[in-house]
């Protein structure tokens, strides 16, 4: 399924199956069929494979008339970072690609040796957006704004020390994350302040399930700045793959039902270019994951933020 967290104009937000051009909403939809579906994302994932198996069920059941009653076009509602709230600071994994390595040992005196281990830092809840919204730059504390396509998995699951050969069970499914850096923020080696501030995390524009994915390892990502391409590969050539990630994580942290990964970025940031290039007020960033869809933002001054 695909699902989005989604508002009618100033309303409060709620959750919604896409269908085609269609959100069908979830609460409404228990509601007609005499059952129950959360009206929010977490809560959604909370109830693991069995929720989703129940809402599917209801989804092919219902008849087309019931669909209506419960649907609203994708046009008129204003799509919301799937989780707009996390529970949990964002997982992030630095330096997951080996070109990615490569160009940032050149320009951001990373080690130049490919990471024996996932590099792990976190993006705070508050960092994240969702897609068409805006990323705000504030000039006072960083000159050198960069993007980074991500794929990113969404945990279905609670789960410690997790064997490599079971951690897919507690993958509930993906989306798009641009990991949104100032590179000039990092403090003594300390990733946190140039990744976690507002507005970084720009997440959507839905939630895939995973069994909508056949192979998260080969899926194309690509990113354009003002319809100029930065970033094209595939998730092929992650240097952690998504079970090697998931084993390690969880023998460090207690992994919960929402619980995000950002799997890391490929080559082609603009620390890594030559000359370096980054984002200002205007810019218009899009991350695309193939399967997923494209997460489109613009970049703002702080001052013009109320």
């Amino acid at each position: 399924m695909k699902l989005v967290t989604y508002r009618i104009n100033h309303a409060p937000e709620r959750l919604g199956f896409l269908e085609e051009n269609m959100i069908v909403d979830a609460h409404k939809l228990g509601q007609l069929k005499s059952s129950h579906l959360p009206d929010n994302m977490l809560d959604f994932i909370d109830l693991g494979m069995e929720g989703l198996n129940h809402a599917v069920h209801l989804m092919n059941t219902a008849t087309k008339e019931e669909l209506l009653d419960c649907s609203i076009p994708l046009a008129n509602a204003t799509l919301l970072a799937p989780i707009p709230r996390p529970r949990k600071n964002i997982f992030g994994i630095g330096l997951n690609y080996t070109e990615h390595v490569a160009e940032s040992a050149r320009t951001l005196d990373t080690a130049k040796e490919l990471p024996q281990q996932p590099v792990i830092f976190s993006k705070p809840p508050t960092a994240v957006t969702g897609t068409e919204t805006n990323i705000i730059h504030n000039q006072k504390i960083t000159q050198q704004l960069d993007w980074e396509v991500e794929l990113a998995v969404i945990i279905g699951k609670h789960g410690k020390n997790i064997a490599k050969e079971n951690a897919m069970d507690y993958v509930y499914g993906y989306t798009v994350i641009n990991d949104i850096s100032a590179r000039d923020c990092r403090r003594a080696g300390q990733w946190i302040v140039s990744k976690g501030q507002d507005t970084f995390a720009p997440m959507g524009p839905m939630i895939v399930t995973r069994d909508e994915i056949a192979d998260p390892h080969n899926l194309n990502l690509s990113l354009t700045v003002n319809g100029v391409e930065k970033q094209n590969s595939n998730t092929k050539f992650m240097l952690f793959n998504i079970e090697e990630l998931i084993h390690d994580l969880s023998t460090v942290f207690t992994l919960d039902a929402g619980d995000i990964i950002a799997t890391g970025t490929p080559a082609g940031v603009g620390a890594g270019r030559s000359p370096q290039e980054w984002m200002w007020p205007g810019d218009v960033v899009e991350a695309t994951v193939e399967g997923i869809g494209t997460l489109r933002n613009t970049v703002v001054d702080s001052e013009e933020v109320k």
